[in-house]
């Protein structure tokens, strides 16, 4: 699986599973075990435990000797004091100035966390786990794996985009069941704008989640996650922890992505999992988490509000339906290249879609776009997010960058389709594979 850029790591592994082991020390730094020194520690207790008899006997004796008195007797006024204590400790007008201990127990974090009429988490896990899935994929340079939840009682299975990006096989396994038992899954569709996919198993009468409201968030409240942390080695882990923040805005390789923010642990697998309220609903699809020296605690999930019409889409077109494609292919260009060339600042065009709008309409390889419908932009991101105001069929203006002239050229936005076509080549490829390991 990719690595985040800017300090996001996403939840793939390309290669095979590593076996990990387990200890309270890290690597090297147990203490070594000493040899041959018990007998002086025994020796050592017991000179103390005999100097601290003498010194005790000394003290009796010398208090008895000065005072002519008996160290262990009770006299009349020891008696009286002891006597006075107990009636002022019985005495109800006793001084009430001093601190009082609670008698309730005092609630945890979650129970803080957790809003009116909440279920346990003993009572959330349980009602969620038998709905969220290992997902395991085969690429051609390895292994990749994330996690996943049912949605619907006939097998269709949401995870991360970036989860099956480039798998050659996929399958998925349910992470609480009693035996391990892999299954088949057929991608649906994917989107890599939002970094939402959808699978389909052939498995009836399954367990789907509750889905929940996203927009009817508070900072502060209760989150749960469910999911596969370092792989199938460590399935159906859970975590606690609280909503942190909500609307974040993030760039996660070049998609501009607005995010929940938790602090309930997110770990390399969780990748495609559910972020769950207090009531047993799935309010986010957990996706990223900072990879930073300097935090934790760092998490992030796709709304389900936000999530709920690309599911949908993808389940009846296996596309997103309705977004624009431009067919460019294209590099931000920095400021460094752009003084030292002498430039303007926007992104030069690497590719071009074969028959896609932007090369019928007279882009070429080597123009630097620098402005969409009268905006200037200087990023490939800012270009997107003009674009995104736009549907296919719209016609725009594009301005380039060539031979040191701007030139504006026309453009009708197509529909992308990119997602459905790349699931039905997956698709056909690993009906081929199948079919040649069957003559093999």
């Amino acid at each position: 699986m990719d690595n985040f850029q800017n300090g996001f790591q996403n939840n793939q592994f390309n290669n095979q599973q590593p076996q990990h082991e387990y200890t309270y020390y890290p690597e090297g730094s147990k203490p070594p075990k000493k040899k041959g020194k018990v007998l002086k520690r025994l020796a050592a207790v017991a000179i103390g435990l005999v100097c601290v008899v003498a010194i005790g006997a000394t003290s009796i004796f010398g208090y008895t000797l000065i005072t002519g008195k008996n160290a262990f007797s009770n006299d009349d006024d020891s008696s009286k004091q002891t006597a006075a204590v107990t009636e002022n400790t019985d005495d109800s007008t006793a001084d009430e100035s001093q601190p009082q201990l609670p008698s309730r127990e005092i609630p945890t974090l979650e129970q803080l966390a957790a809003l009116e009429n909440a279920l346990s988490v003993p009572e959330i896990v349980q009602k969620v786990s038998p709905s969220v899935v290992g997902v395991s994929c085969i690429m051609n340079n390895g292994t990749a794996s994330g996690t996943g939840f049912v949605i619907s009682e006939d097998g269709y299975i949401v995870t991360n985009y970036h989860v099956i990006d480039g798998a050659r096989a996929i399958s998925v396994s349910f992470s609480m069941a009693v035996e391990k038992e892999e299954f088949e899954a057929t991608l649906i569709g994917g989107d890599a704008q939002t970094d939402i996919a959808v699978l389909k198993i052939e498995k009836d009468n399954l367990e789907a989640v509750e889905l929940g409201k996203s927009e009817e968030l508070i900072v502060g409240e209760l989150a749960i996650t469910i999911g596969n942390p370092l792989g199938s080695e460590l399935s159906g882990t859970v975590t606690a922890g609280i909503i942190s923040a909500l609307n974040r805005k993030l760039t996660i390789e070049n998609r501009d992505m607005t995010l929940i923010q938790t602090d309930a642990s997110i770990n390399s697998g969780n990748s495609g999992g559910p972020l769950i309220n207090s009531y047993g609903q799935v309010i986010g699809i957990t996706s990223a988490k900072v990879s930073t020296i300097y935090g934790e605690g760092l998490g992030f999930a796709i709304p389900i509000d936000e999530a709920l019409p690309i599911i949908k889409d993808l389940i009846e077109h296996g596309y997103v339906k309705g977004r624009p494609i431009v067919g460019i292919t294209g590099e931000t260009i920095s400021d460094i290249y752009a003084e030292y060339y002498d430039i303007p600042k926007g992104f030069i065009v690497r590719d071009l879609t074969k028959g896609g709008p932007a090369e019928f309409g007279g882009v070429k390889v080597g123009d630097i776009v620098i402005g969409i419908e009268g905006t200037l932009i200087e990023s490939i991101e800012e270009f997107n997010e003009v674009k995104s105001g736009y549907k296919a069929g719209d016609t725009i203006t594009i301005s380039v960058y060539r031979d040191e002239q701007i030139v504006d050229i026309e453009i009708t936005l197509a529909e992308d389709t990119s997602a459905r076509d790349e699931a039905m080549k997956n698709q056909q490829n690993n009906n081929n594979d199948l079919y040649n390991d069957f003559l093999r």
